[in-house]
């Protein structure tokens, strides 16, 4: 029996409770399989890194470091390109930098502004990084097939890239 409850001017059916309600869209949409096969990924590649000696560092820090160039990236679009707030990515920084793996430095454009860069030991954490991200690919390469996986990277190149 479904249950149904207010939402606005429309009754909402909770589908759970309803076996005439097909939920199977929810576990096998792309979004859904590209969010599990990114956490399955990414906790591969930090076994990996543990494995080299790196234990300092989480998902978190990872989509943070992801979204930092090499020369430097103010906080604002770092947080920016990660879809987050100032003050969130604000956080992840300072422990990234409680960590030694990054620091803030004045930004030679902006004086007032400030820059985010690895510092040498982020640098060869990174270098690591590259690693684990490398042996985590052969490894899903080796499950989904190389050539499943260069098609894949092609396609998702392909799919982010954004058309007129």
């Amino acid at each position: 029996m479904a249950i149904a409850r207010k939402a606005g001017s429309r009754a909402v059916a909770h589908a759970a409770s309803d076996p005439k309600v097909d939920e199977a869209w929810r576990h096998d949409n792309i979004g859904r399989l590209l969010s599990n096969a990114l956490r399955h990924f990414e906790a591969r590649v930090i076994e990996l890194l543990v494995e080299a000696g790196h234990d300092e560092v989480t998902q978190s820090h990872i989509n943070a470091t992801r979204h930092l160039d090499v020369n430097g990236t103010r906080l604002t679009e770092m947080a920016q390109r990660a879809a987050m707030t100032k003050q969130s990515m604000g956080e992840l920084v300072d422990q990234l930098e409680q960590k030694g793996l990054v620091a803030r430095r004045p930004d030679p454009l902006d004086g007032r502004a400030r820059l985010v860069h690895f510092t040498p030991a982020g640098l060869a954490w990174l270098d690591d990084f590259r690693v684990a991200v490398k042996k985590a690919e052969r490894e899903m390469a080796r499950t989904i097939g190389a050539e499943a996986l260069r098609a894949m990277k092609e396609m998702l190149h392909h799919y982010d890239t954004p058309t007129g």
